[in-house]
């Protein structure tokens, strides 16, 4: 019987269970796939601490990379022995085998590893729909990136210096910050020795920036805002440091008229054409060189409590996989 990892209640990574899961035939538009490797993400600390509920006991991750091994009827996207990958799923991606709609699969071309897969999909669709369409990121402008030494950090600094931007990333330590200029952060700011907002205004001749891409949350929401040029645009994408507090929305007018938007992935991959052409140009970038997806760490599925502990302390250094 294949297994999963399961939470039955909310709490620290010491809720995470390894469960015995049964699997039945895929329904009707259905696929079942047999997982290669898994995908971590920090939205999945959030569904395991309780930060953002769902219904127990529940499944983790929604990010993964397989074989099709069988399908329901009427499913003409996908076919038993496809090599696939998805992000968009329900919960429950922490698993050896599992059911999933048909229509969130997309093919995963030979070139890139199961590996690959699994970590490039969600982090990777991110920065697609951040880059060129929350904010379109053109030649010669200065974007504000945070945590730049992560997952999607360093894809979007690689992506946005293919886009002839210029890359201002902030790291927490000189180790990070090498990381985040090797994948083509011009200037990486270590926010524990520095004011970044001071900073960015320093490199940006006092002008600001046009776009701020925000996964910290609480920590550093207003000196985000304070980065930003008059009609910038805020976009607070993740909560790594906790929920960004209610906020009086005139700041946004004292600031410069700003804009201020909390984008998911699931809204922008929510029709399946949009998701194959987001994934198509993903594939595209990474084909080209343009963006190496690089796999910091891999742990066994089973182990996932110490992945996520090693995430939330900000440990790991780009992707991270689940093997199992």
């Amino acid at each position: 019987m294949p297994h999963a990892i399961r939470i039955h209640r909310t709490g620290g990574p010491e809720v995470l269970q390894w469960d015995s899961v049964e699997v039945p035939q895929p329904n009707a538009g259905e696929a079942r796939v047999r997982h290669h490797a898994v995908g971590l993400n920090y939205i999945d600390t959030y569904h395991r601490s309780g930060l953002y509920p769902v219904p127990l006991p529940s499944g983790l991750g929604q990010e993964a990379a397989g074989v099709v091994e069988a399908v329901g009827a009427g499913v003409t996207e996908v076919k038993v022995g496809d090599r696939v990958a998805y992000a968009t799923s329900p919960l429950g991606a922490y698993t050896e085998v599992r059911n999933v709609a048909a229509s969130i699969l997309v093919p995963l071309p030979d070139a890139i590893s199961f590996e690959q897969g699994a970590a490039v999909m969600m982090q990777g669709l991110t920065a697609q729909y951040l880059l060129r369409r929350t904010y379109r990121v053109q030649p010669g402008d200065a974007i504000l990136i945070h945590a730049a030494a992560g997952g999607v950090g360093t894809i979007v600094c690689q992506w946005a210096k293919a886009l002839g931007a210029t890359v201002i990333g902030t790291v927490s330590s000189e180790h990070k910050a090498d990381i985040a200029c090797a994948h083509g952060c011009d200037h990486a700011i270590i926010y524990t020795r520095e004011n970044f907002a001071e900073r960015v205004r320093e490199i940006t001749g006092g002008a600001g920036v046009p776009v701020v891409y925000d996964s910290i949350g609480k920590d550093t929401f207003m000196d985000s805002l304070a980065c930003l040029r008059p009609l910038g645009l805020m976009v607070s994408f993740g909560n790594a440091s906790g929920a960004v507090p209610p906020v009086d929305i005139g700041v946004l007018a004292r600031m410069g008229s700003l804009y201020l938007t909390r984008p998911t992935l699931f809204t922008y991959a929510a029709k399946r054409e949009d998701l194959l052409a987001m994934a198509a140009e993903l594939f595209d970038v990474v084909a080209a060189g343009k963006v190496k997806i690089e796999i910091g760490q891999c742990y066994p599925l089973r182990d996932a409590a110490q992945a996520h502990i090693d995430l939330e302390a900000r440990r790991t250094i780009g992707s991270t996989v689940l093997l199992p």
